[in-house]
C-alpha cells in the first residue's frame, strides 16, 4: 500500500511520469545491451591455430642385456626425435611378458601420469597431477601391452590452438609464435623394457612422437546479431526484475481505486435515488 500511495501520488504531480519511465527504460536497455555487445565483440583478441606432424619412429634393434645375478633381461633402445616444438610422446610397447617393466627415459623431463591420453570418468588435471620426471616407468604384471603418454610441458598453448591478445594482427602473430615455439634439448629418448628371465623374444616397441608447429591466426569475431539479441534479452531479464514489480503495484493501486470510484459513485446514486422519493 505504501509503494501505491507513493506511486499515486507522483503520478499525481505528474501526469506524464509514466510514459517517461517507460521512455527511459527502454534507453537504457538499448544502451546497456550495445555496452554488453560491444565487449564481447573485441577486435583486440585473436584466435591462433597450430599443425601438428606426427613421427611414426622406426625402431632398429635393441640392446640386449642378461644379468645372471638378478635372472633378468634388459632390452633398450636409443630412439632420437625432433626437439623443434616438441610436444606428445606416445610409447606403446607389446608382447610383454609377466612381470615386466617398461622405462620411458629423456634427461631434459617430460610431463607423465596415468590417467594422461586416457578416457576415464575421473576428474584429471595435468598441470595439477602430472610429474615432471627424468624417467617414467610402468609395470605389467600380466604382460601384454603397456603404455606411456608424455607431454613436454602442461601449458595448452603450446598445443591445440590457443588464443592471444594484440593491438594488431602482427603484434598477435608475434605472441603467438612465442608461445608455441620451442626446443626440447637434448630430445632422444630411451626405452628400457625389464623382463624376469632369459628371454629371446624381443617385445615390440611403438613410439609416436607430435611436434606442432604455427599455423594461422585471425581476429575473434562472432555473430554481431546474436550477440546484441542474447545482450538485449540479458538486460531485459534484469529491467524485468526491476521495473515488472513497481508497475504491478502502481496497476494494482489503480484498479483498486477504479472500483472504489465506481462504489462510491454507486452509493451516492443510491442515496440521491432514496431522496427523491
Amino acid at each position: 500500500m505504501f509503494m501505491a500511495q507513493l506511486m499515486k501520488k507522483a503520478l499525481a504531480q505528474n501526469p506524464n511520469l509514466l510514459r517517461t519511465l517507460m521512455g527511459l527504460s527502454v534507453t537504457l536497455i538499448l544502451l546497456l545491451s550495445y555496452a554488453v555487445y560491444g565487449a564481447t565483440v573485441s577486435p583486440s583478441y585473436y584466435l591462433y591455430t597450430t599443425e601438428a606432424n606426427e613421427t611414426d619412429h622406426e625402431i632398429g634393434e635393441p640392446t640386449r642385456i642378461y644379468q645372471e645375478s638378478s635372472n633378468t633381461t634388459i632390452w633398450a633402445w636409443e630412439i632420437p626425435a625432433n626437439s623443434s616444438n616438441l610436444t606428445w610422446i606416445h610409447l606403446s610397447v607389446i608382447d610383454l611378458s609377466a612381470d615386466s617393466k617398461v622405462k620411458l627415459i629423456n634427461s631434459a623431463g617430460l610431463y607423465s601420469h596415468r590417467l594422461l591420453g586416457v578416457d576415464s570418468d575421473q576428474a584429471f588435471s595435468c598441470a595439477e597431477q602430472c610429474q615432471k620426471n627424468t624417467t617414467h616407468e610402468v609395470e605389467s604384471t600380466d604382460g601384454g601391452t603397456v603404455t606411456i603418454h608424455a607431454l613436454t610441458s602442461f601449458d595448452p598453448s603450446r598445443r591445440n590452438n590457443g588464443t592471444v591478445y594484440g593491438a594488431n594482427l602482427e603484434e598477435a602473430s608475434e605472441k603467438a609464435k612465442e608461445l608455441i615455439e620451442y626446443e626440447h634439448i637434448p630430445s632422444n629418448l630411451r626405452v628400457e623394457v625389464t623382463e624376469t628371465g632369459d628371454r629371446v623374444t624381443t617385445p615390440q616397441v611403438v613410439l609416436i612422437t607430435v611436434n606442432e608447429e604455427f599455423d594461422s591466426i585471425a581476429v575473434f569475431s562472432v555473430d554481431a546479431a546474436t550477440e546484441f539479441l542474447w545482450a538485449l534479452a540479458a538486460v531485459v531479464g534484469c529491467f524485468s526484475m526491476v521495473l515488472i514489480p513497481s508497475f504491478t503495484v502502481y496497476f494494482a493501486a489503480k484498479a483498486k481505486e477504479n472500483k472504489d470510484r465506481l462504489k462510491l459513485e454507486q452509493s451516492e446514486e443510491q442515496v440521491k435515488a432514496s431522496l427523491d422519493e
